[in-house]
C-alpha cells in the first residue's frame, strides 16, 4: 500500500484497526510513535547496487487504555510528516513489537482494518547466484512399462 492509499482509507473510516498476520488485532489503545522515511542502500549477492525507500509507521502500546487514535489525528500526523520531510508517494511498512523483537510488515486494507502482512526474504540476484533448481520428483508408479521384463531396458 502506498502513502496516498492509507490517507484515502483514513478519510473513509470511523476508527482505526490494525490486524496482525495471525488474525489478532493490535490493542485499540496503540500509539503511532513514528512516521518516517526509511532508506536502504545496499549491494546484493550478485554485486548490484540497490536502493529502496519506504514510509514507515511504528505502532506501540502501553498501559494507556483511555487512548484512542482517530483517523483524523493519524491523517494530521501523516500530513505534518509530509510537509516536514517532503515524502514521495512510497510504499508503506509498519513496525510493531512482537514477543521477542520488532516485526516489520507490509500494509494492506480489507475495508475495515489495516492488515499487517508478512514480509519475506528472497535472493535478488538469482541469475548471478548458483541456486540449485529443484529436481522434479518422479513417482515410481508413474513409470510403468519402463523396466518390464522383456522391455529391453534391463
Amino acid at each position: 500500500m502506498k502513502l496516498s492509499e492509507i490517507k484515502n482509507y483514513l478519510k473513509s473510516i470511523e476508527c482505526i484497526g490494525f490486524q496482525l498476520p495471525n488474525g489478532n488485532l493490535v490493542p485499540k489503545h496503540f500509539h503511532v510513535t513514528e512516521v518516517g522515511k526509511v532508506t536502504k542502500d545496499y549491494i546484493d549477492c550478485g554485486g548490484k547496487v540497490r536502493s529502496e525507500a519506504v514510509i514507515s509507521f511504528q505502532l506501540w502500546e502501553e498501559n494507556d487504555y483511555d487512548h484512542r487514535l482517530s483517523p483524523d489525528k493519524l491523517l494530521t500526523i501523516i500530513e505534518l510528516s509530509e510537509k516536514i520531510f517532503e515524502f514521495e508517494d512510497l510504499e508503506m511498512e509498519v513496525e510493531y513489537q512482537g514477543e521477542e523483537t520488532i516485526g516489520t510488515y507490509h500494509l494492506d486494507f480489507d475495508g475495515s482494518n489495516f492488515l499487517l502482512t508478512s514480509k519475506i526474504t528472497a535472493c535478488l540476484a538469482k541469475d548471478a547466484c548458483i541456486i540449485p533448481k529443484e529436481k522434479p520428483r518422479i513417482k515410481i508408479s508413474d513409470r510403468q512399462n519402463y523396466c518390464d521384463p522383456g522391455s529391453g531396458c534391463c
